[in-house]
């Protein structure tokens, strides 16, 4: 049983599955489902639409370059079987695998390191600028401890003269 790869999308297209383009220069285009094979009639590139590999892989949000990957590709010799090399080579897919998570479980936890302070600041923001919405002004004005606390900067005298020259 052969897997190929959509070449639109590069996801694994089944025996009995997708779509088979031949091109009058006898390329062959395999796609995955009408999706892809639409996007490609109408000339579009698989590396500016967001939801193919091509896109992830091109805008760092997918790991391009791993070791693991090279076990991947297709081989067109065939191997004399081999009882041993069998055995052997199934148990060293099963590390490869583990490995090759746990790579991309790291590649996504160094690229989701800033979110979480970038998402408190934009939250903080927006209750900053919609407190009116969740308290009265009244009851503001009554207990200043609901008001966010003031951010102090700190303004060199030089800076200031020259914005008060600019206002002039």
């Amino acid at each position: 049983m052969r897997l190929e790869k959509c070449w639109f999308c590069s996801s694994t297209v089944y025996p009995g599955h997708g779509i088979q383009f031949v091109r009058n220069d006898a390329k062959i285009f395999r796609f995955c489902r009408s999706k892809c094979h639409k996007n490609f009639k109408m000339k579009r590139n698989p590396r500016k639409v967001k939801w193919t590999k091509a896109y992830r892989r091109l805008h760092g949000k997918d790991m391009t370059q791993d070791s693991t990957f090279e076990f991947e590709r297709k081989r067109n010799r065939p191997e004399r079987y081999d009882r041993n090399l069998a055995e052997n080579t199934l148990k060293a897919i099963k590390k490869i695998e583990k490995v090759r998570v746990d790579r991309e479980a790291r590649h996504h936890k160094n690229r989701m390191r800033g979110k979480k302070a970038k998402e408190q600041k934009e939250a903080a923001k927006e209750l900053e600028q919609g407190i009116h919405l969740v308290k009265a002004p009244s009851v503001l004005q009554e207990e200043p401890s609901l008001t966010l606390p003031k951010i102090k900067v700190k303004v060199s005298h030089q800076e200031s003269q020259e914005n008060r020259a600019m206002e002039e």
